[in-house]
């Protein structure tokens, strides 16, 4: 499968089935805490590659395999709605697949009425919200230069308007750029204008695009989620997760999109950490994959 991943075991939605809609990697945003790593080049053009029929054929594949999930959920190596036809993947999932579906969206392009329309079809849509204006919009997320704080916040509060569906919204802290008390209710005052369902903080559990973003402590995160109304949920460390049979090509799909950590991996493989390390030192020898030791613990990386 190229274009789809899991299920998996999400920290939020359960077992989610990725969907990846983007050529790695492909975003409007360069955020400085990205998981992916950093983006190339910034675009806010949308395409229809990967082609929307090859993403819908490794969908049937996995229906057909009966396999279980709670969320099918469009998301992969950069933006979702960079892809023209993203709303088809929703669609899949309440037609086919009578499953649940989410957008997992960085909120770029809810500036497009069209991007609006067919996000309406999911029945969850995560957004996200680092800033509280056009300068710390600038500094944390590093947007293409056509992008404006203003507009896209403009975009959420019509969303919100026309979408009878759940709306979840992320706010990654990033210590030293918007974790002080009045940086945090400015934020929580520009979420309010739009009325997300429910607010989560998060930090960087994963390793970030730039090594010098910290992790803001748990104790913090406790003392910041009451700035907002009600107040937020905080987004805990990797979920209990259980994986097929330790192969080679099992390891390598789990880590294609997303790093993992050695702790992670042995814990969803069922596997000793040591025979987890041979199985990715090994892997790493031979340039499938990468890994480097972050905040004390080892990580494996996709190529």
């Amino acid at each position: 499968m190229k274009h789809i991943f899991g299920p998996v075991t999400s920290r939020r939605y359960g077992l989610s089935l990725g969907v990846d809609l983007a050529v790695p990697k492909t975003c409007a945003f360069n955020c400085l805490f990205c998981q992916i790593g950093p983006t190339p080049h910034t675009t806010v053009t949308r395409t229809d590659q990967p082609p929307i029929k090859d993403i819908l054929d490794e969908l049937r594949q996995w229906l057909a395999s009966e396999a279980p999930a709670d969320f099918i959920t469009a998301a992969g190596s950069g933006e979702p709605t960079l892809h023209l036809h993203f709303c088809e993947i929703l669609r899949f999932a309440r037609d086919e697949a009578r499953c649940r579906s989410l957008l997992l969206s960085n909120g770029a392009l809810f500036t497009l009425p069209e991007v609006r329309r067919d996000a309406a079809l999911a029945d969850v849509v995560k957004l996200s919200l680092h800033s509280w204006d056009q300068a710390s919009f600038e500094r944390i997320t590093r947007p293409h230069a056509a992008l404006r704080f203003d507009s896209i916040i403009d975009g959420y509060r019509n969303f919100r308007q026309a979408f009878k569906g759940r709306i979840d919204l992320e706010v990654f802290i990033v210590p030293g750029l918007n974790d002080t008390p009045e940086q945090v209710r400015r934020i929580a005052a520009v979420a309010a204008s739009f009325n997300p369902d429910t607010v989560m903080l998060n930090t960087a559990v994963r390793p970030p695009a730039e090594s010098s973003v910290a992790r803001c402590p748990q104790e913090r995160l406790r003392l910041l989620a009451q700035l907002f109304q009600p107040a937020a949920q905080i987004v805990g460390e990797e979920p209990a997760a259980s994986f097929p049979v330790l192969t080679p090509e099992a390891l390598l799909e789990l880590v294609s999109r997303h790093p993992a950590s050695l702790k992670f991996l042995a814990a969803g493989f069922k596997k000793p950490e040591r025979e987890i390390r041979a199985l990715i030192e090994s892997l790493s020898s031979s340039r499938k994959l990468r890994i480097a030791e972050h905040q004390g613990e080892l990580w494996v990386f996709p190529r």
